[in-house]
């Protein structure tokens, strides 16, 4: 009896035990199921003019109408809140140097990195000059914002696990968001001018000059001009050349390393079936879930008395509008224009003028400005930001530097970007994008009479100094002025309908001659992407559909990684071999798995490609030891992207005076690195054959709180994919970076457009459109632009 007594409770214990699990499991559910979107009925909202409905399709695309522009910004952010609340609060206090508040002291380094630059009182700084139909668009969109969170049964399940509450959204939330991309797209040129200036330091000018080309004859500009010809190659090398310290064997190709990107591209209507120009663009951020962008149809009635349908993306948090898409008679599309936008000016001090620097203006006292960090689980930290009239001082390797962003100028941001939505023509296009207050994009405009146009978008610096010198840092005597002011909007280089037919733009070089001392080199692509999509695009000739337009974004041929295969397999002859069998192993794959572009299955195109960066880490790891003394961020590589072309340059011309020492030839450093790639895979504890590039280019796309929740990674991560493509080609593919969409249209036939991107429309898992599409982007697999049939409807009345 007492046995089965004993067994009894056991087996009761137990129960209650799955039971409090069970109902623990339960409640979170319930949790997660009460911060979902509203997908049907009606709600009042005060303000409305009139009646406004949010019609979802299938994926959860909503359609937005209503009687005016400001009911639909309103519902904008209604909806932007309830799918995308976290996504658009992490870009705000990203922008404002405010996530140790949510993520505690782990956050703080990256706090303080973005706080020195005090967006948010430059905010409401800006916000103080806003007014007019504007501000009430704002008003509008953040009260929307408002009352979407509000009308949430809990609060967006993030919250929970992070233990805070979400704060209330305000209008200058929204400058932030921008701000916010202002640091994404433009946040490596001040590590960039570090690495500049290290090597400047550490090299003569004939060394420097032939180690940072400017520009090559890979450079398929728009002007199509002639690049200068190229640096005489000096009799030796530097000092830091060749001197790769002992570290773990691990490529810094192994990464995705050169992660730069996007690309738009315009077919005039000279070349395409329907007479109407084609406008494609895919731009490259970094991956996570939700997606950065948020797929949008609006409708609204525009001045004239007819209906605007506006169609394309938008960005959760930022002012209310497309931001890249199509109005019905006007496309266009963005890539970043990599300008120099940034300045690095070294100050002067004397001991005699305590509390003062000198700037080439002259001596000044810099302002102090107390900012306090809020920390979760601490107290709050004090940072004093000490700024002058060219920016805040920043102190790299002992010297302080003033750094002049045109992000910090008043004209940086506005709301200029709405008057798109009007344009009605390319010309009207490219003038609106000048006057456009956001990070300077390469803007590519398409219009339903086939026209086409190219300039750039955003604010750029007004500049006296060669483009050449204003990209290391400059002294406090102002021998090499920085910039002043804004360049002035008639004075934007433009290209309007080229002879060719097309434009396409890959954050290379645009310019070779007249206007590209105006745009700069802010860290151009060496351009072998760019040159491939526009002979690519060039090849596909006349009478082109939507569909082969959208096909260009997709192609992996590895043209520019094929010469370095050619050089390995030289470096491999048979001395080579002789007594190596992982070299002939290595041999093989690059002879046999080998098809021609950057397949998941291809063990050839990995090999080929990890050769030429352990090249790199071979000739450049003593400069890059060095540099990240300075700047985590700063490399070599950074200092100028053509670097691929300078090592190809000296293995095809073998100058003795640059082998690096303890080499006696230029094959044996080929060996070496061929032999480096060779430990990098056995260390991983793979053999060769089963290195292929899909093993390596795997999809890591997941939602930020599975870093800090790693047991909920299979809640809030994407598929692990292996991807084919990768840099220096149209398809960039990496496992955290690549094609943040894929939209190829024609303006005036919306309904023939094609759209890809990863992820879905909605950033909660329990959310049929969390990853709705997203296999669809994976395979490369275009869906169409517009929403399908309308599956919910949510009205709101006033």
């Amino acid at each position: 009896m007492r046995k089965r007594g004993w067994k009894t409770w056991t087996l009761r214990a137990i129960t209650a035990v799955l039971g409090l699990v069970l109902l623990a499991l339960l409640g979170a559910w319930l949790y997660l199921r009460g911060s979902l979107a509203q997908l049907d009925g009606e709600r009042k909202a005060p303000g409305l003019a009139a009646e406004v409905t949010v019609g979802r399709d299938q994926a959860g695309v909503p359609v937005i109408q209503g009687a005016s522009r400001a009911d639909v910004a309103y519902a904008t952010g209604f909806v932007h809140a309830q799918e995308r609340f976290f996504q658009m609060d992490l870009l705000r206090r990203t922008a404002a140097g405010e996530l140790a508040e949510l993520f505690g002291p782990k956050a703080l380094p990256l706090d303080r990195e973005h706080r020195l630059h005090r967006f948010r009182a430059r905010a409401e700084t800006m916000l103080a000059r806003l007014y007019g139909p504007e501000r009430i668009l704002l008003d509008r969109y953040v009260a929307g914002v408002n009352d979407g969170l509000n009308a949430l049964r809990a609060r967006p399940f993030e919250y929970a696990l992070t233990g805070a509450a979400p704060r209330p959204w305000t209008a200058q939330d929204s400058l932030l968001v921008v701000w916010a991309m202002y640091i994404d797209l433009q946040n490596n040129v001040a590590p960039r001018e570090i690495a500049r200036g290290w090597m400047r330091e550490h090299s003569d000018p004939a060394q420097l000059a032939f180690l940072l080309p400017a520009a090559s004859a890979i450079d398929a500009t728009l002007d199509g001009g002639a690049p200068p010809a190229p640096a005489p190659l000096p009799s030796h090398a530097p000092d830091w050349w060749g001197g790769l310290l002992k570290t773990p064997i691990k490529l810094a190709g192994a990464e995705f390393a050169d992660a730069v990107g996007s690309n738009n591209y315009a077919v005039a209507g000279s070349r395409t079936a329907s007479g109407a120009a084609i406008v494609s663009d895919d731009m490259h951020l970094g991956l996570q879930l939700p997606n950065t962008w948020f797929r949008m149809v609006l409708r609204f009635p525009d001045p004239a008395g007819g209906q605007r349908r506006l169609v394309g993306v938008t960005l959760p948090g930022a002012p209310p509008s497309i931001i890249v898409g199509s109005n019905g008679q006007v496309a266009w599309s963005f890539t970043n224009s990599y300008a120099d936008l940034l300045d690095l000016v070294e100050l002067g001090t004397d001991a005699a003028k305590a509390g003062q620097v000198r700037t080439p203006n002259g001596w000044e006292s810099p302002r102090e400005y107390v900012e306090l960090i809020a920390v979760k689980g601490a107290s709050a930290e004090r940072f004093v930001v000490r700024e002058t009239s060219l920016g805040p001082i920043r102190t790299v390797a002992g010297r302080d530097y003033a750094v002049h962003w045109i992000a910090h100028d008043p004209q940086a941001l506005n709301l200029n970007h709405l008057k798109l939505e009007g344009a009605r023509s390319v010309d009207d296009a490219l003038a609106i994008a000048a006057i456009d207050g956001i990070p300077a994009q390469n803007f590519v405009a398409g219009d339903a009479r086939g026209n086409i146009g190219w300039t750039i978008a955003g604010v750029l610096p007004r500049r006296s100094t060669p483009p050449e010198t204003a990209t290391f840092p400059l002294d406090a005597e102002g021998r090499a002025p920085t910039w002043q002011g804004v360049l002035p909007p008639a004075d934007y280089p433009r290209v309007l309908n080229p002879g060719d037919g097309q434009i396409t733009t890959a954050n290379s070089r645009q310019l070779m001659g007249a206007g590209a001392e105006r745009i700069g080199d802010g860290g151009f692509d060496l351009g072998a992407r760019n040159r491939q999509l526009h002979d690519g695009l060039l090849a596909l000739g006349g009478r082109m559909d939507v569909r082969q337009a959208f096909g260009a974004s997709l192609d992996d041929r590895a043209l520019f990684i094929a010469e370095w295969r050619r050089r390995a397999l030289a470096a491999l002859d048979a001395s080579a071999l002789n007594g190596k069998p992982q070299r002939a192993e290595f041999r093989r794959l690059l002879e046999t798995s080998w098809d021609g572009r950057a397949s998941v299955d291809s063990s050839g195109y990995r090999l080929a490609r990890d050769y030429m960066w352990a090249l790199y880490d071979l000739l450049y790891g003593q400069a890059n030891a060095a540099l990240k003394e300075r700047d985590p961020k700063a490399t070599a590589a950074l200092a100028d992207s053509r670097w691929p072309l300078v090592l190809a340059r000296l293995l095809d011309e073998q100058p003795p005076g640059w082998l690096p020492g303890g080499y006696p030839s230029w094959q044996t450093v080929q060996l070496a690195a061929i032999d480096r790639v060779i430990a990098a895979i056995e260390d991983e504890g793979k053999n060769l054959a089963d290195a292929s590039w899909g093993a390596r280019n795997t999809a890591n796309v997941a939602h930020p709180i599975s870093m800090a929740v790693p047991a909920l990674r299979f809640l809030l991560a994407a598929p692990s994919d292996r991807l084919p493509g990768d840099a220096h080609m149209p398809r960039v593919a990496g496992p955290k970076f690549g094609q943040s969409e894929r939209m190829t249209l024609s303006p005036g036939r919306e309904e023939e457009g094609l759209y890809n991107m990863p992820g879905g429309q909605s950033g909660h898992p329990l959310s049929p459109y969390f990853l709705a599409g997203h296999d669809a982007w994976a395979e490369g697999r275009p869906l169409p632009l517009l929403p399908g049939k309308i599956q919910h409807t949510l009205r709101f009345v006033r």
